[in-house]
Formats: C-alpha cells, structure tokens, sequence
C-alpha cells in the first residue's frame, strides 16, 4: 500500500473535458489555484482537448494521457496521485478499470455515477481489496445523491440531538428545482435500461431497495414508493415520483447498514416530488407522473431508445449554458417522524442547477474532504457521501460549494 508522500499529485481529475469535468476544473481553479498546497492535475483520453480547456480557462497543471479502458495508464494514473475524481460516464460502460485501478494502487477515489447496478458490482467485486489496500471509494457524489444522503443525516443527527432519539420515517420532498437537462444522466439512464432488458439479475438490483447494502443486508421491511400522483401525508401537498428516488434512496438504505441500521430495522425512507395543494397541485402531479412514466416506457422500446439518444435528448457534453447553471437552484425538504410521534422538518438547499453547477461544486468538496480525511476516521472500503465524511463534508459543502443544511420546524 502506498502512501500519501509516495505520490506526486493530490487529486487528479479524469475526464477533465466532459461537460461537468470542465465545470469542476473551473471550481478546483478557484478554490486551490494552478500551484499551492495542493498539487493537481487533469486527465483524458485526448491531449489535444486537454490543452484546448487548460487555454480556456488558464490552466496551467499538468496533463495525463488516459483512455478508460486502458488498463496500463490507468494503473500509471492511480499510482501518480492520493485522489482521482472520475467524470467519466456511463460508468457501466467506461468506470470500471478504473475503480480497479484505484483501489489495487490503494488510492481514493470518488465519482457522480447514478447507476445503483453498477455500483453495486464494483462493491462486491473490490471491496476486499480496497480495505486491504486502504483505498476509500465513494459513488454517488453529485446531486445524486449528497443532498439527499447527507440531509438524512444531518436529519438523523439533529433529531437525535433534540429528541434523544433518531426518525423511524422520512420522506424528502423536492419543494422546488431548476435546472438544465443533464446529457451524461440521460446516457446512464439509457445504458441502464438497455442492461436491465437484457439481464434480470440487473433489473432484480433495480427494484431492491437494499441492492446497495452490504451482503448479508440487503433486504429488509417494504420501502415506500412514490410511483403515481398522491395526496402527501408528510407534506400536506401533492406529490409526483421524482426521477432520481431510485438511485437516492439505495444509497441512503446503504449509509444506513453501514452504521449498523440504528434507525432502526424498521425505518422507512422515500423521495417525491411536490407539486402544490389543490385541484392545481393535483393537475401537475398527474402530468409530472405521465411524462417520467412515458419517457419510461419510450426508453424501455428499442427503437424510441435509439430516437430519443440521438434526436430528442440531450447528448453526452451536453449541457446547460453558463447562465442556466448559475440561475439553477434546488430546495429539498426532509419530514421525519420519530416512533414516539415527535416530528421534525429540515431542508437542504443549493445555489446552482442541480445536474452541473451544483454536482461539479459537490464533487469537487467530497475530492478535497477525502484527500484531508485521517485514515483512521474512514479506512479502505467503499463508502457513502454520508458514512464516509460526514458532519466535515457537510460543513465544506455550506462553505465552499453553495449547500445549506437547515432546519424548518
């Protein structure tokens, strides 16, 4: 196992180039500079578009040559630094040498997948070996799913504090987003119906909410699920499902076993989208229903898959502009309800669009949080945003990257 002073880079960003990458180089720019206390780099397949960004923006760090699936530079990449930051998806197609890479060189790492299957098979093919080695992974870095995993446990902590015991049920509602289309989110989302089609051990992962959980935990009491407009009991409003509740809530259920469930084995968590009160909020719920459930149905036909990729979605690189992602925003709402009926109320804000603005800044913060993080708090193994940093990226995440974590009532 190597460590930190073996290596001649703190973080290296791979996949500097992708839509959000350059986003994340631009707040990595801001926070560390080209040269200080930490050392950085970028990295991708292509030289000639590494030095065409680093123009753009004023770069002057280092460049690494790296095709994703190039097992020989990669395992080159992994050994030169403490921390890679991945960009690079879907990463059930271009992620996995180099989540292998990384935790046989016993390096951190940390990525923005929102693919549960995939996920789920780099923990059980490499967490062995990343606790031998003492690389800390962690997925799922960008608005999926922090706001959701950290604002359970900012939840659980505060209701703890106030009531000497934890939520038994929670129910985040988003209360309000905007935001551009995310082109790589699209493209993850349709790799993974197209492997769900195909392989039903994939699309038993899908409809688990425990398919994160270690092994041995992963099934437990019948999930909550938003799939159809209702009237909400947490909220007092109607709801709609929310397109990333089936990526949010696994990795919540994972934080959960990996501190040995003391919510409880009962506790129950669920994600949905608020759409008003009344014959209006009813309208809009019913039409958020119908068109994620026919883009559902549309993904899952092989020719409208391929219509939607190449002519009506947005494309890897893809992107809102400059001034979308600075006018995005998103207020998330956390409804918790202990056993004894004590209740509380907490929220979760951010400042930019969710898909970019907001997931570069995240993913930037949970890089440097890990690369300070004492390997005695958080050894080798894969963690979550929540387990594996905690109260430390929470506060980083309020002072650098436009977060805030709050309560209501």
């Amino acid at each position: 196992m190597h460590t930190g002073q073996d290596r001649h880079y703190d973080i290296v960003v791979f996949g500097a180039t992708s839509f959000v990458g350059r986003i994340l180089c631009g707040h990595l720019l801001d926070r560390l500079g080209n040269s200080g206390e930490v050392s950085w780099a970028i990295a991708g397949r292509s030289e000639q578009k590494l030095r065409a960004m680093s123009n753009e923006l004023g770069l002057t760090v280092d460049h690494i040559v790296a095709d994703a699936h190039d097992i020989a530079a990669l395992g080159r990449l992994a050994d030169s630094t403490r921390v890679v930051v991945s960009t690079v998806g879907p990463y059930s197609l271009y992620g996995a040498e180099l989540v292998e890479a990384a935790v046989i060189a016993g390096t951190d790492y940390c990525d923005l997948t929102g693919e549960p299957q995939w996920m789920q098979q780099m923990i059980d093919a490499h967490e062995k070996t990343a606790i031998s080695t003492g690389a800390r992974v962690l997925h799922a870095c960008g608005f999926d799913s922090i706001p959701s995993d950290l604002g359970v446990w900012y939840t659980q902590n505060t209701a703890h504090e106030l009531f000497g015991e934890h939520c038994n049920q929670i129910s985040m509602r988003v209360k309000a987003l905007k935001g551009g289309a995310s082109g790589g989110t699209i493209a993850s989302m349709l790799a993974t119906v197209e492997q769900a089609k195909s392989d039903p051990n994939i699309r038993r992962v899908l409809t688990n909410p425990y398919a994160l959980a270690p092994n041995g935990m992963r099934s437990g009491v019948r999930q909550p699920n938003v799939s159809a407009p209702m009237r909400d009991e947490a909220s007092k409003r109607w709801v709609a499902p929310f397109v990333m509740a089936s990526v949010n809530t696994r990795v919540v259920h994972r934080s959960h076993a990996l501190i040995g469930r003391p919510w409880g084995d009962d506790f129950l968590y669920d994600e949905a989208m608020m759409t008003g009160s009344g014959p209006q909020g009813a309208l809009r719920a019913g039409a958020t229903a119908a068109g994620l459930g026919g883009l559902m149905a549309a993904m899952s036909v092989d020719p409208l898959r391929g219509l939607l990729a190449t002519k009506v979605l947005p494309k890897p690189g893809e992107g809102p502009s400059p001034e979308q992602q600075r006018n995005g925003f998103y207020d998330l709402r956390f409804y918790g309800s202990t056993s004894t009926g004590n209740e509380i109320v907490t929220k979760v804000t951010g400042d930019r669009d969710p898909g970019y603005g907001s997931t570069a800044k995240m993913l930037g913060e949970t890089a440097l949080c890990l690369l300070h993080r004492d390997p005695a708090d958080t050894p080798g193994g894969f963690w979550t945003p929540a387990t594996g940093l905690g109260e430390p990226l929470i506060e980083q995440l309020q002072t650098y990257a436009g977060l805030t974590f709050s309560i209501v009532s």
